[in-house]
């Protein structure tokens, strides 16, 4: 039997598409090794990102203006909410859609072949089992704990601290500090490294997590709940068949790519086209944008998001969020290097258009790239 469409992977994003699929009244299956599995990792998004059919149940929390660190405090005049990610998936009910519990092989436009020999057939197959692991791609990892948020006290939420009170030597790879609210009283805390290539490893990351929060007065227990994180942030490849993190949707400065798979879940359910030239271009703006944070030396990086935070709000947006304004972002990019100190530009603007930086002084990079 030909059904409307095959939804391959039940993370956030595949489990959003079929949840739209069925609620236009198509037919759908949907395929994972593990379609039971709880999602451990900690989601969030700008609040103005979110759909309006996402159920208010999925937000565990919202913060008004968090802060972020450079060298200097900013207040990002935006909201940002942190969802519940048992009440996400939750709410993403598969109700009469046929649940193959497989692992898909190959996928065509019409078919797919699974480990079990079955072959599904389908009006359209859309792949959103996220992006396999390689030594070529730039990964995001992070380590974080679990605290009673009265233990945090003082602790204003974090979208992202450069400040170097982890630990870490001067011209090691940089990490920051994210801290958010996760309802009920409880709190993340989470050391990360924004892109590496290879990335920290979670031990380095655990040891600045534990220095950091000591050296703000926060002492720990061992018994914290502890969050472990680690996906590439780039490789998807935009088009049709592909949705989530595998389909493009995975934003390269931030590792964010929910909120903007739950916002174009109905366009996609309905079979619109979402990759127009305005999107495939910004889509390869951010990408220049991650060479450029790659290649920057590691005291650069917290002057690099002082500029990006002085931004106006507008900026920040379009660069954070839109997925097809280019006008918008290309705005932003020139407006964020003319903000940038003069030593920095040259090495920006050689990394983001792709060209080798020479210099008789070899520099470790600002994140970690070999």
């Amino acid at each position: 039997m030909t059904v409307d469409v095959v939804v391959c992977g039940l993370g956030p994003a595949g489990r959003a598409l079929a949840h739209r699929c069925l609620a236009r009244g198509l037919s759908v299956t949907v395929v994972d090794p593990a379609p039971d599995r709880r999602w451990t990792a900690t989601y969030a998004a700008w609040a103005n990102e979110l759909p309006g059919w996402l159920d208010a149940s999925a937000i565990a929390a919202t913060v008004d203006q968090p802060t972020a660190w450079g060298t200097r405090e900013h207040r990002i005049e935006r909201a940002y909410a942190v969802l519940d990610t048992d009440r996400l998936r939750e709410s993403l009910d598969l109700t009469g859609a046929e649940v193959v519990a497989d692992r898909a092989v190959e996928l065509t436009a019409g078919t797919v072949s699974l480990a079990s020999g079955r072959l599904l057939s389908a009006q359209r197959v859309i792949d959103a089992r996220g992006i396999a692991r390689s030594p070529a791609l730039a990964e995001q990892t992070a380590y974080g704990l679990v605290l009673d948020a009265k233990r945090c006290a003082g602790l204003a939420p974090l979208f992202m601290d450069w400040r170097a009170d982890n630990g870490a030597p001067e011209d090691a790879p940089r990490s920051f500090l994210y801290a958010v609210p996760l309802g009920g009283g409880g709190m993340l805390l989470e050391e990360t490294c924004l892109a590496g290539r290879p990335a920290l490893d979670g031990t380095v990351l655990r040891e600045r997590l534990v220095h950091r929060l000591r050296s703000r007065g926060i002492d720990l227990t061992g018994a914290e709940r502890v969050e472990r994180v680690r996906f590439p942030v780039e490789g998807g490849r935009p088009g049709r068949g592909t949705f989530g993190a595998a389909g493009g949707f995975a934003h390269p400065a931030t590792g964010y790519s929910v909120a903007a798979s739950l916002a174009a879940a109905d366009a996609v359910a309905a079979g619109a086209a979402i990759w127009p030239v305005s999107a495939r271009a910004v889509y390869r703006l951010r990408a220049a944008g991650l060479r450029a944070l790659l290649a920057l030396p590691p005291t650069d990086l917290p002057v690099f998001f002082d500029a990006f935070f002085g931004l106006p709000t507008a900026a920040q947006r379009v660069y954070l969020s839109g997925r097809t304004d280019l006008n918008g972002m290309v705005s932003a990019m020139r407006t964020l290097f003319v903000a940038l100190p003069p030593t920095q530009r040259r090495r920006v603007a050689a990394a983001t258009l792709g060209m080798p930086i020479r210099s008789p002084i070899r520099m470790r990079s600002a994140i970690m790239e070999e």
